[in-house]
């Protein structure tokens, strides 16, 4: 049988990060190719003479499995032909059914929140602006995973259930699913996940499978609302397992070339036995569109994320101290470090637990508790799985000595929601907020970074009260002030709260990350 090539161009094209979640409408576009392109094998992009992937070069994993048959079959022979077409319709059988299985557990899920207007005369300042996402049921009592950046900043929450199955014989259209207001359980915006619950039981979820044990090439689903179309499916295959957009980037992603487009971020990316192995965060695009370089956040970072939401509202992250660097060959060949792979220590912070056992700058990690260090994002992640005040041990290389030394581990403070989790629940709600809080007095002070001003109320988590206001306040909030009041004490804050009526806005100044910020609350 004579060998099959097919040559395709190929050009190197600037890209850029795009977050698919918000679907608006309003901004959709529709952008049409001429008819006669200046050359058959390439497209432009219009605006910069760019060119992008021509569309006649992508075909589907079914078209590449229905080529791969006819060439390794051959169409002379009938009973070959047969045999492949066998195996394309249980292929397609196959698809159909685990389609039927998993889009119940998908869910479309619409945030309003406040936006500056068009400006003019007469225009109002700000307006409500919908987003669109997608999400999928963790657990039946209505636990949700989405991404964060669908949510975040959100005044009210919804999310609409799959369309139910509608009667035999009847429309095509089935009927509309339920639409329920959720809450946001907690979020973590490093990892951009979020988890929400909604009033309901009995709900259909879809379990997470180790995504660890994914291979390179395996068929996947993406599914979601993209562009406000509900339950989607696309299908591709599972381009790289551990996709890192930088160097020593703490976060990684399976890549995909299933098509993602806004609308479908917080969906699930499934499996061929129904299992999810990441939640579709973002693509790789020259131009906002999906080019087939999807990106999804692994299922065995997803579980970790949402189950201290579920538990604590927050993520926290461990830390001893230290800025690690992946060891390249140049590194390694300009400090004569005397080998090409591990984990070098570029920094080591005064008054760090790392400092405080020992380590120093140019320290090559060898193990954590045993177990080796091949780069400084496995370093990170390990560190982060251990809560504070647990030690590790460290094995550790300086010249041609090896030491040993125990480290311990804290919770990593470069941002006050990550050290929101650790305060005792009693005694601390402002029902009319919808948050849990304490006073920012010396003990608290000592777990956050430098603050704008001193004292305040610090937020440390969100209620669960569907009467309060969703998705205006993140947890390691600093509340200043009501109307211009500043307040210092939980009493102070609930007593100037309460004297205004249901629907009355009040303003509200915060700290978030360091800025300042008014905020508007309308209360209940």
């Amino acid at each position: 049988m004579a060998n099959l090539m097919i040559l395709l161009p190929a050009c190197r094209i600037p890209t850029k990060k795009v977050r698919p979640a918000a679907s608006d409408l309003a901004s959709i576009q529709r952008y049409e190719l001429p008819d006669h392109l200046p050359c058959p094998l390439h497209s432009y992009d219009g605006f910069s003479g760019d060119r992008i992937r021509p569309r006649s070069s992508r075909r589907s994993p079914v078209g590449v499995v229905a080529l791969l048959l006819t060439v390794l079959l051959g169409t002379p022979h009938l009973e070959a032909e047969a045999g492949g077409q066998n195996i394309l319709h249980e292929l397609n059988r196959s698809i159909a059914l685990l389609t039927e299985r998993v889009t119940p557990d998908v869910v479309q899920i619409q945030s309003t929140s406040y936006a500056p207007a068009s400006r003019g005369p007469g225009a109002a300042a700000v307006a409500l602006r919908p987003t669109m996402g997608s999400g999928v049921i963790w657990s039946s009592d209505g636990l949700i995973v989405t991404n964060a950046h669908v949510v975040a900043g959100a005044d009210r929450v919804q999310v609409r259930l799959a369309s139910a199955a509608g009667a035999p014989g009847g429309s095509v259209l089935p009927p509309r699913g339920r639409r329920l207001l959720a809450e946001i359980v907690g979020m973590d915006l490093e990892t951009d996940l979020a988890l929400l619950r909604v009033d309901a039981a009995g709900l259909p979820a879809l379990e997470f499978t180790d995504s660890e044990q994914i291979r390179q090439g395996q068929i996947v689903l993406a599914l979601g609302s993209p562009l406000e179309l509900e339950n989607s499916v696309r299908m591709g295959v599972v381009n790289s397992v551990a996709r890192q957009l930088e160097p020593d980037d703490r976060m990684i992603y399976i890549q995909t070339d299933a098509p993602i487009n806004p609308g479908n971020s917080g969906g699930p990316l499934v499996d061929v036995d129904g299992h999810v192995i990441g939640i579709n965060t973002m693509i790789l695009s020259q131009g906002g569109g999906s080019d087939g370089v999807g990106l999804a956040v692994p299922s065995n970072i997803v579980l970790s994320v949402v189950e201290q939401l579920r538990d604590q509202g927050i993520f926290a992250r461990g830390e001893i101290g230290v800025e690690a660097q992946t060891i390249t060959p140049p590194l390694a060949a300009g400090l004569s470090l005397g080998r090409e792979y591990g984990v070098l220590l570029a920094d080591v912070y005064p008054g760090g637990s790392a400092y405080d056992a020992g380590l120093r700058v140019g320290d090559i990690v060898l193990a954590l508790n045993g177990k080796p260090m091949e780069n400084a994002r496995q370093f990170y992640v390990n560190i982060y799985a251990y809560v504070a005040n647990r030690v590790v041990n460290l094995e550790v290389l300086r010249g041609d000595r090896q030491l040993s030394t125990s480290v311990a581990v804290r919770v990593r403070s470069d941002n006050p929601e990550r050290v929101a989790g650790m305060f005792d629940k009693e005694q601390r709600l402002v029902a009319r907020l919808g948050i849990l809080a304490v006073v920012v007095d010396e003990e608290v002070s000592r777990l956050l970074p430098v603050l704008r001003r001193p004292g305040g109320i610090f937020v440390t988590r969100l209620a669960a009260s569907a009467r309060a206001p969703t998705g205006l306040f993140l947890p390691g909030d600093i509340i200043y002030s009501v109307n211009g009041k500043y307040v210092e004490t939980l009493d102070e804050l609930s007593m100037i709260i309460d004297e205004y009526e249901s629907g009355d806005v009040v303003v509200l100044q915060i700290e978030r990350g360091g800025r300042l910020s008014f905020i508007e609350v309308e209360l209940d």
